[in-house]
């Protein structure tokens, strides 16, 4: 893994990119390097450090035969911390500059990262886009996840309470979601002393931002029929069910996008062990896969 940075063009600081390359004849003694083939940006989720997804992006690596640069979004590890007047295009401008400087063609997202990519394709150019459990907001169909309450336990400093909020609202911790709010406290208590536990409720102010960012960028159907990007929309079998909802939908309307559900997935796949999701992303981006604007049998 090769760790760097690349400068944002608001003059806010730099992100942080880890790559991930598959072993090559650059790697013989003696041998020269070859071109190197286009990259795949890898863009996380909320709540989490691009740390999570380093097992998957290696994978994909792998897979693809081709580099796969995963980078910290704004406020996580040494990339520049959300600027003011944040919104999804702060991370559209950012997501820009890491595909330029990695000579990256294609994107692979999860949840909030989903978001960022569908919006991006929107404006710029993407030869390949897979997302999973894309967190788009169709029509307001989001609008009754997000609590109030939420923001207001941040900003009183009520972190376990923030966290219980987040959980049961978004419905993505699988059947931990349904806790009762006293017992997603005490959980979230415990789950802070440990590292990832104690990170993830240090990403809370973050998480509060990209949701009102994911509201305020609330879309219609139509305002997606102009993406020509061939574009995968995952979910999870056993993911909140609006992710597929807002994936079916879109692929019903727009012919660059194709839609499919595995199996047997949580919301937190990319983050799991295992192959099976990193290789039906790399069937698509290497083109074998199901003709844009259908969708697949589960």
């Amino acid at each position: 893994m090769e760790t760097w940075t690349v400068e944002t063009n608001d003059g806010g600081g730099r992100l942080e990119v880890h790559s991930f390359r598959p072993a090559s004849a650059a790697t013989i003694p003696g041998s020269k390097a070859p071109a190197e083939t286009a990259g795949v940006v890898l863009v996380h989720g909320t709540l989490v450090t691009d740390a999570l997804y380093w097992p998957f992006a290696r994978t994909l690596s792998v897979m693809l035969g081709r580099p796969v640069h995963s980078y910290n979004r704004r406020g996580r590890g040494h990339s520049a911390p959300q600027p003011p007047g944040y919104s999804v295009d702060t991370e559209i401008a950012d997501l820009q500059s890491v595909m330029e400087k990695s000579g990256s063609t294609d994107v692979v997202a999860h949840s909030y990262g989903g978001f960022v990519a569908l919006q991006a394709a929107r404006r710029t150019t993407i030869n390949r886009l897979v997302t999973y459990d894309a967190a788009v907001s169709l029509s307001g169909n989001l609008s009754s996840r997000w609590r109030p309450e939420l923001e207001e336990a941040v900003t009183a400093g009520q972190l376990d309470q923030a966290w219980a909020h987040l959980v049961q609202g978004l419905g993505t911790a699988g059947p931990i979601s349904y806790l009762p709010m006293r017992a997603l406290r005490t959980l979230s208590v415990l789950s802070a002393q440990t590292r990832l536990g104690l990170e993830m409720r240090s990403l809370l102010p973050t998480a509060v931002v990209e949701m009102r960012a994911v509201l305020d960028a609330d879309a219609h159907i139509g305002d997606f029929t102009k993406i020509s990007t061939p574009t995968l929309m995952l979910s999870g079998g056993w993911s909140p069910s609006y992710f597929a909802e807002t994936a079916r939908a879109l692929a019903g309307a727009v012919p660059a996008i194709a839609f499919a559900q595995v199996p047997l997935q949580f919301h937190e796949g990319p983050l799991r062990p295992g192959r099976r999701l990193a290789a039906r992303v790399a069937r698509f981006l290497s083109g074998n896969h199901l003709p844009v604007g259908q969708a697949e049998a589960t």
